[in-house]
């Protein structure tokens, strides 16, 4: 599966309404609860939406190997992002979708995250703040791996900066740039 455009990112009730609508192919939960992920995910999957779910975000579930099969094999989400490598170890071997998301705020922090990802080797790399292009292209010259980017995208400039910088994808709460 190549991730490419808008992908729309939810984070509370209004958003999620708009992106069930929308006509994006994929939805990303970025903040819910234990309690609400489950019929979030199934009516998605009902409106043939991709579901990516942050596994970091869910309030009431723990990021570990248990919380991952649940995921998973209850939930069938088709995606997982988190900043975790054991949460990206564990998606890729239950063969979902691996976004490692990686924040890149300043060179030291980039260089660990980058011999991270090249140990693990995720699906995509979702590089945040998503607002310099020259950052987007040294991680993807660095790890050959797609890049998404999120975090600051606040106007269709930058998500032009972004894709012309080398990123695939470009993720975002803003529910008026999903269109």
């Amino acid at each position: 599966m190549e991730l490419t455009g808008i992908l729309p990112a939810i984070r509370n009730m209004k958003d999620f309404e708009k992106a069930i609508e929308g006509n994006h192919n994929h939805v990303i939960f970025l903040e819910t609860r234990l309690s609400q992920i489950g019929n979030l995910v199934k009516y998605s999957k009902q409106k043939n939406k991709i579901v990516f779910v942050h596994a970091d975000l869910i309030q009431g579930l723990k990021a570990d190997e248990f919380g991952m099969e649940y995921l998973v094999n209850d939930l069938k989400v088709d995606g997982i992002l988190s900043t975790r490598g054991s949460v990206i170890s564990s998606a890729k071997k239950h063969k979902v979708i691996a976004i490692q998301r990686l924040f890149a705020l300043d060179s030291t922090a980039i260089n660990h995250n980058i011999k991270l990802i090249n140990n693990l080797k995720p699906d995509y790399i979702e590089v945040l703040p998503g607002i310099v292009p020259s950052i987007i292209s040294e991680i993807y010259d660095k790890t050959g791996l797609p890049i998404i980017a999120g975090g600051l995208i606040r106007t269709t400039q930058d998500v032009r900066n972004a894709l012309a910088g080398g990123a695939q994808a470009i993720t975002t709460s803003r529910s008026d740039l999903w269109n």
